[in-house]
Order: C-alpha cells, then sequence, then structure tokens
C-alpha cells in the first residue's frame, strides 16, 4: 500500500493554471467519487481552494516485477486522473506538479493542515478547509480506516501548534493583506463604500478588517439572496439583487469579488462604463476567486486597480520574517509529530506477528487440554472456569515478553530485528512485513496484554455459571474441548 499527495499550490503554479484545475464546492463530491474509480485507489480525498488543488489517496501497490514492465509508479494513476478529468495537456501540467509518497506525503499534509504551507503563515482558514475536505471524502464514502487515522492525527497536529506557538499571532490573513493594499491606494478608508459580491468567508473576512479600517457603507450581493442577506445584516449594511450587480459596482470605491462563477464576471468593458459613470475616480478590485472573476484586462485601465489572489502574496511576503522564529519553532514541533506518527503506525505494523503468536500459543493450549481430557475426568463447571482462567492467565503471561519485543523492535523501524524475532517464534513467513501506513490486519484488535486476574486464578461466577450453561466448553472457537 502506497499513501501519495499530488498537486499544485501558489508557490509551484500561477492563478491562470489553477484555476483550471479548480472545483468548486458544489462538484468536489462528485469529483472525489470519480477519483475513487481510479484503479488501485483505495481511498482518496480531494482539497481544493484559492491556493492549492491536492488529491490525497491510498493505493494498492502493484508487484515489482509488474511495476517495472508497466514501468508506473504510484502517481501515474492519479496524474492521468488529473490530466484526464481537466482535459489539461500533461506537458502543461507536469513542470508545476508535486508529488510526495508514504511519509513525505504525511509530513506535506502535516505541515498544510498547520499553515506552515500557507501564502500566509499561520492563516487559520487552511485548517478547516482540509477538514471541509474530509467530510466531503467522507460523505462521499471515499475515506476508511487509513486516511481518517492520518488526518485525525493531521488535525490534532495542527491544534497543538496553533496552542503551543504564537504563529497565529498579530494575525495575517489575505483578507487583512487586501486591506492593507486599500489603505496604499486610497490612503484612508474612512468613508468608502465596499461592495462584496459574493456571501463567501473570505468576503466577510475582508469587510470586516476594512469596517475596523473606517470603511463607510457595505453592498452585498450573491445569486442566493438569502445568504446575501444574512451577510448584510451582520454589517447593517444593502442587499443588491444580483441582476442588478453592474449597475451598483459603480457606486462602490472597493469591490471585493469571490464567487464560484467558472468564468469572469467582470471585463474590460464594464471597467470603462465604470469610470465613465465615476468621472474617472478610482476603483479598488479584489478579486479572491479561483477561478477569478475579475478580467486581468480590466486592470490595464487608467483609475482601475485589480489584485488577485497571487498579487496579494507579495504583500503577505512582507510579514514573513516577523513570523520566522515562531514558524521555526511550529516546523520543529510538526517534525516530532510526524515522527510520531510514523512510531505509532509501525507499532500498529507489528499486529499480523502478534496475531499469529497468540494463535499459535492458543494452539498449543488447546492442544495440552486435550491431551490432559483423559485424566481430569469429569470436572464442574468451576473447576472448568478454573483451568480455563489458569491456562490462559499462564498463556498471556509468557506472550507478554516476546509482544513487547516486537511492538519495541517496530517503534525503532528495526524491521531485521522483527523478522528475527518472528524467525525465534517459528512464526508464519511475512508476518513481520509492513501491511500499509494505518491499515491494521484482520484480528490485530484483539492483541491482549497479561491477565493478572486470570494468572491469580480468580474466576468470576459469571464465567462458571455461562461454561455451566454451555457445556462445559473449555474453548468456543475451533478445536474446542468438551470435558
Amino acid at each position: 500500500m502506497n499513501l501519495v499527495l499530488i498537486g499544485v499550490n501558489h508557490k509551484t503554479a500561477p492563478i491562470a493554471l489553477r484555476e483550471r484545475i479548480a472545483i468548486s464546492r458544489e462538484d468536489l463530491p462528485e469529483t472525489t467519487r470519480a477519483l475513487a474509480a481510479v484503479p488501485g485507489v483505495t481511498e482518496c480525498m480531494i482539497v481544493s481552494t484559492c491556493n492549492r488543488v491536492e488529491i490525497l489517496a491510498a493505493v494498492e501497490e502493484q508487484g515489482g516485477v509488474e511495476r517495472q514492465a508497466a514501468k508506473e509508479s504510484p502517481t501515474a494513476g492519479l496524474t492521468a486522473f488529473l490530466h484526464r478529468h481537466f482535459g489539461l495537456d500533461p506537458l502543461l501540467l507536469a513542470p508545476h506538479l508535486y508529488a510526495h509518497c508514504d511519509g513525505e506525503a504525511v509530513r506535506h499534509l502535516f505541515r498544510v493542515a498547520a499553515s506552515l504551507d500557507s501564502m500566509v503563515v499561520g492563516e487559520p482558514q487552511i485548517l478547516g478547509q482540509v477538514k471541509e475536505a474530509f467530510a466531503v471524502a467522507h460523505a462521499a464514502g471515499t475515506v476508511g480506516g487509513q486516511l481518517e487515522h492520518l488526518l485525525q492525527s493531521a488535525f490534532a497536529a495542527a491544534k497543538k501548534v496553533r496552542s503551543e506557538t504564537e504563529i497565529g499571532s498579530n494575525s495575517v490573513s489575505i483578507a487583512s493583506v487586501a486591506v492593507e493594499l486599500a489603505r496604499k491606494i486610497f490612503g484612508s478608508l474612512e468613508g468608502r463604500t465596499v461592495f462584496l459580491v459574493g456571501a463567501g468567508k473570505m468576503s466577510e473576512l475582508a469587510a470586516r478588517h476594512l469596517v475596523e479600517q473606517g470603511a463607510g457603507a457595505i453592498l452585498v450581493t450573491n445569486r442566493t439572496l438569502e445568504r446575501a442577506r444574512r451577510m448584510a445584516e451582520s454589517f447593517a449594511g444593502q442587499v443588491i439583487p444580483f441582476d442588478q450587480l453592474y449597475e451598483a459596482a459603480s457606486q462602490a470605491d472597493i469591490v471585493i469579488s469571490s464567487t464560484g462563477a467558472p468564468h469572469s464576471i467582470f471585463g474590460r468593458e464594464h471597467g470603462q462604463a465604470f469610470l465613465h459613470r465615476r468621472r474617472n475616480r478610482p476603483m479598488f478590485f479584489i478579486d479572491i476567486a479561483v477561478p477569478r472573476d475579475v478580467d486581468p484586462e480590466m486592470g490595464k485601465l487608467e483609475g482601475i486597480f485589480v489584485y488577485d489572489i497571487d498579487d496579494l502574496q507579495q504583500v503577505a511576503a512582507a510579514h514573513m520574517a516577523e513570523r520566522g522564529r515562531e514558524a521555526a519553532g511550529a516546523e520543529a514541533l510538526i517534525a516530532g509529530e510526524v515522527d510520531r506518527f510514523h512510531q505509532r503506525q509501525r507499532a500498529v505494523n507489528v499486529s499480523p506477528a502478534i496475531v499469529a503468536l497468540q494463535q499459535q500459543a492458543e494452539e498449543i493450549r488447546q492442544a495440552e487440554l486435550h491431551r490432559a481430557q483423559s485424566r481430569l475426568g469429569l470436572l464442574s463447571a468451576e473447576q472448568v472456569a478454573a483451568i480455563e482462567a489458569l491456562t490462559r492467565g499462564l498463556v498471556n503471561k509468557f506472550l507478554h515478553p516476546p509482544m513487547q519485543a516486537l511492538k519495541q523492535a517496530a517503534r525503532e523501524n528495526n524491521a531485521a530485528r522483527v523478522e528475527a524475532l518472528c524467525e525465534a517464534w517459528s512464526l508464519p513467513a511475512g508476518a513481520g512485513q509492513e501491511n500499509g501506513a494505518g491499515q491494521e490486519p484482520a484480528g490485530a484488535g484483539q492483541v491482549n496484554e497479561p491477565n493478572t486476574a486470570a494468572a491469580d486464578g480468580r474466576v468470576s461466577a459469571g464465567n462458571a455459571e455461562k461454561e455451566k450453561a454451555e457445556g462445559a466448553v473449555v474453548n468456543q472457537g475451533s478445536g474446542a474441548v468438551r470435558l
């Protein structure tokens, strides 16, 4: 089993490419299910934001000879899915695509969730976006135990970063960066009219920052009128019907656009009309949508200032030095959390050996009970329960040291010692091999620690009654011995 992550983000691909593979919230469930249908994919999820599109998947590994013959890598099927689903030329996407497998995929996911890979390090939105992507995949039925365990660990690590470092202090976000740009353009934001096109979270954050800086009237429009109404109420603003978008826009000094439209809604011709109505008073467009809502051509007009999500990165870079020390601390914390995750996974991966050891011991116990049957004669239910408790207790006590030795070898990633221990106890070939991160083998949950009560011969009345009712059967599994 391979864990694979491929994608593009604001560091590797321009917005012109990212908007071609952006997935809307409405389309995300269907796209995730389509990804799950790719041969070899057993679990998957997709994170699609304005800054990144990433696929995370558990992929079945082909055998060595088959893999070499097909000249495939674990990423091949996922990359082909991107090309096919979005109609992209492989040569266009290849230079911008990154891929991580297994341990590197885990590390990348942890850094993304902790906002260490964001355009603005420490911004709080990305964790919620990853959680939403996971929830969509869970509802679509495309995640199981492996990704479930991985994502919950990533969320816990991100929470630890927020609580144990100051990386989120002096909060910097795309919204606050946009407000800083607006202040540079207008000098003062006092009394400026703001038009929110799209009632999303980012628009709300930007508007809140603008109001804090003295912005005046707030206009809100959205294709869903009720959402626009709720947003307007929170700012004591005015709702604009979406079909009056262009008439109202010319009233605004600052337009914040973040719709889910598949193409631009503001073109050069709209900008010319706005300037005419405003008698050439400047307008500032903050386009935080992917795909973009504002045609870049509009930004070439004198008096129209257009900034998209990539333009905002330049301003965000100025804040990186201030967060350098906290980011370094967060990176160290994440590295430790990734190591702990791998240690837990390696401990799980010796479960087949532990289960095989227990099964072997149980077979010996049953065989010895069977040999002793003729000498024991007819026993009462209490005697049967006592023998059952005694033999199980002894077996558990003898198994405890080798089980702990296996777990310790796994935590140390000492594969040679795991194999040596398996050989010493004559376990089946391959019992100590890894079976994939986070994937527990059947029966792994049945691993028992020593039962001291049983070893001491203490047997509950309930056990005795149960044995009596079941005809004094020593063990209910295959090979049960009736005394």
